[in-house]
């Protein structure tokens, strides 16, 4: 997404909406010196009603990896929505 009239805009699908404050990442690319803004990727993965194991919160992002060969199951990770805490089942 970038930054166009104090909101940030997709390129691709010209989805708008007003920043926030996790959206201050910004990475600048060494070949042009343009200024890159990273949206969290958090915003785009499914949600679980788990409980996490720090903080208690019930509710958590997760993503799904094969971890090791395609005849054992798949890792699937998990991080907390309120404290960001990640772990794996």
């Amino acid at each position: 997404m970038r930054p166009e009239k104090g909101r940030l805009t997709c390129p691709k699908c010209g989805y708008s909406r007003t920043p926030r404050k996790e959206d201050r990442q910004v990475i600048t690319e060494k070949s042009s010196g343009r200024e890159i803004r990273i949206i969290s990727e958090e915003e785009t993965l499914p949600k679980a009603k788990v409980t996490c194991e720090k903080c208690g919160n019930n509710e958590a992002y997760y993503v799904i990896r094969q971890m090791r060969a395609a005849d054992e199951p798949e890792t699937i990770i998990y991080q907390c929505t309120k404290c960001g805490h990640k772990w794996r089942k």
